[in-house]
């Protein structure tokens, strides 16, 4: 996967001087004018790591850009890049930006009908598709999608020379950009040509033939401002179909200001990326590696393998779901648990850490006895999860769900600093973030400077700064019902702020409960509770116009079956749901969620479910949220056995 060869600088540029780039058209220019010799990327490749420059990326960059110009992109048309995370998504998504058009992520584990609606709603004339096997689906899909003219591979990019034509001029009639008038509007590219045929010989990213001048893509590139649209990023809402987010290059410019100051990095640091392109946090992060001068490393494509990598990568900043962080926890607590007296001695090496930590983040340090045992449980545990992480870790981001607790604690012990944030799509990715100096645990931070927050009458979050966005494509009412006549962003999450601003996130407005008896509950708080337990995986409150709670559990399977072998126990090849011992454990998970909330919101009775929840079963989002309402629907029988069966006596009265 090598960068293509790297072009002569040319005469006319645009303006590079500005404190930061004017827009995401001309990122890979800027930050090349500043790091160009320094590692912009980094992945494996036939096992071994390989390295990009920032020299290198921006002349991949340019020859992407180039080839959209040459493939009839005009300003402000739809490119749509379907993949995974990996380094030709970034030479696409940066491609697509210097070309002066309009970026549109599609989830890779999207099903047919999901693609269709994107690339139809958002009017996408250009996709780039991951591999052969992506080209296909759309192949098979093309006879309904009418606006797309061009299907590009992303693979194999690296491997072919760049074509002779390279560096040829374009003959000028196929140069020419598109009128003003068609600047940011879904057209189709060269729409006077016959579709082509799927010939299975599809174009590679960086190989496109037919350049266009680079002199003219520089100028596509600087002509783009912050009021021009970036990227329309379809949410995956847990209900309906996905709606398009229209984010400008302004928006997302307000973000980077918001935050860049608060997120330490710079030459020398490497983030490891796993998170999918597609989602707006990933590319968040992506654009603020590349703009700090750090490196931004790829996973290797396969979700098992990131513990592994991770300590041979060695990040110094980790972007993550909780899960990530939450199995690490489980996995040490689990080798704790199989050891004569582990868990004492676990627990005991939390206390410890903590009381550390609560130090050093008042600028102290430990003294005498202290000292001594937090330098044993160091040797004996701490250093050992660092380790794990790759021995540099510095900072950690996670959001879209709340963390654990119990984990959160865990490695503030271990000395890994974990900041939580929160935003969503709509308002460009962040409203509020922790931050080295600015870190209140249990909450996702004080809102980012330019950014209001405040909480309805009724509890919601309301956001309003330049980071939100103008709306949702094509969708006025959605946009109305998103945006107030003040500018006020609807975020529909539940929340409250506290005496010193920072912000707590206490359920999503839509999902409350309201009992036949008129009772409003929080499903998410118990929900928590409950999966804070190692071997659930997840839990769904259920009792909207029911009596009394009810709740669909599911396992996480490797723990249960680890646990069963450090016990000795024989749980054959049938789901383990179905062994008393198990539902046993969870029992205690449920018993313990329920001390911790109110009367009303405890948990009458459960299901312990075969299997977990999957976004092929359309029971998870592409971003890992559950869709409540398909779960609840597709359990329906077993939701109403539970009713029928009454309370756990333990519950009852």
């Amino acid at each position: 996967m090598e960068p293509v060869t790297a072009q002569p600088k040319p005469t006319a540029a645009p303006d590079l001087s500005t404190a930061q780039p004017k827009s995401l058209a001309v990122l890979t220019e800027w930050v090349a004018e500043r790091f160009a010799a320094l590692p912009a990327l980094r992945f494996k490749a036939e096992g071994a790591w390989r390295e990009v420059t920032y020299a290198e990326l921006r002349d991949t960059v340019r020859a992407v850009g180039r080839g959209l110009l040459g493939l009839g992109v005009g300003p402000g048309d739809r490119v749509a890049i379907l993949g995974e995370t990996r380094p030709e998504w970034t030479y696409a998504h940066l491609g697509v930006f210097t070309a002066g058009a309009v970026a549109v992520p599609v989830y890779p584990t999207a099903g047919d009908e999901e693609v269709v609606w994107v690339l139809t709603d958002s009017g996408s004339s250009v996709i780039v598709c991951e591999d052969t096997a992506q080209a296909a689906k759309i192949e098979r899909l093309r006879p309904r999608l009418p606006a797309l003219r061009h299907v590009v591979l992303m693979t194999e990019a690296a491997d072919k020379p760049m074509p002779e034509a390279a560096d040829k001029p374009m003959p000028e009639a196929a140069a020419q950009p598109m009128p003003e008038e068609a600047a940011d509007k879904p057209t189709a590219a060269a729409t006077d040509k016959p579709m082509p045929e799927a010939t299975g010989e599809e174009p590679v990213l960086t190989a496109l033939p037919g350049l266009a001048p680079l002199a003219e893509l520089l100028a596509r590139a600087d002509a783009r401002t912050a009021d021009d649209l970036a990227t329309v990023i379809y949410t995956s809402g847990t209900t309906g179909p996905p709606k398009g987010c229209l984010l400008t290059h302004g928006n997302i410019g307000a973000v980077r200001d918001g935050t860049l100051e608060q997120i330490p990095g710079g030459p020398g640091d490497a983030t490891y990326l796993y998170l999918p392109l597609a989602h707006a946090m990933a590319q968040l992060i992506q654009f603020k590696t590349l703009l700090q001068g750090s490196t931004l490393t790829y996973f290797g494509g396969r979700i098992e393998d990131i513990v592994g990598e991770l300590a041979e990568a060695a990040p110094t900043h980790l972007p993550s779901v909780p899960r990530l962080f939450e199995k690490v926890h489980a996995v040490v607590l689990g080798l704790a648990e199989g050891q004569e007296g582990g868990r004492e001695r676990f627990d005991a090496a939390v206390r410890v850490g903590l009381r550390v930590a609560e130090l050093r983040e008042r600028g102290e340090e430990p003294q005498g006895e202290l000292l001594a045992e937090w330098q044993a449980a160091d040797e004996r545990l701490f250093s050992l999860v660092r380790a794990a992480f790759g021995g540099r870790l510095k900072w950690s981001l996670t959001g879209a769900a709340p963390i654990a607790p119990p984990t959160l604690d865990f490695l503030r012990a271990c000395g890994i600093a974990i900041y939580e944030g929160y935003g969503m799509t709509e308002s460009g990715g962040v409203i509020s973030l922790n931050h080295p100096g600015a870190l209140r645990y249990g909450s996702v931070g004080r809102p980012m400077p330019g950014c209001e927050v405040r909480i309805a009458d009724d509890g919601e979050v309301l956001a309003r700064g330049a980071n939100v966005f103008p709306g949702y494509h094509g969708n006025p009412a959605g946009t109305a019902e998103a945006l107030d006549a003040e500018g006020w962003l609807h975020t529909g999450d539940l929340g409250r702020l506290d005496e010193d601003g920072y912000l707590y996130i206490t359920g999503r407005k839509k999902d409350l409960i309201i009992t036949s008896g008129g009772k409003n509950l929080t499903p998410s708080l118990v929900e928590l509770a409950v999966q804070q337990s190692r071997f659930v995986s997840r839990a769904v409150l259920v009792g909207d116009r029911r009596p009394y709670p009810v709740a669909l559990i599911t396992l996480d399977e490797e723990e249960v079956r680890g646990w069963a072998d450090r016990e000795g126990i024989d749980l054959g090849d049938g789901p383990p749901a179905r062994d008393p011992r198990v539902r046993a454990l969870v029992e205690e998970a449920v018993e313990t969620a329920n001390a911790q909330v109110s009367r009303p919101s405890r948990i009458r009775a459960f299901e312990l479910l075969d299997e977990d929840f999957s976004i092929e079963a359309g029971l998870l989002t592409p971003s890992l949220k559950v869709r409540r309402t398909a779960v609840i629907q597709r359990y329906d029988e077993q939701v109403a056995a539970l009713y029928e069966r009454g309370p756990a006596a333990s519950e009852q009265g």
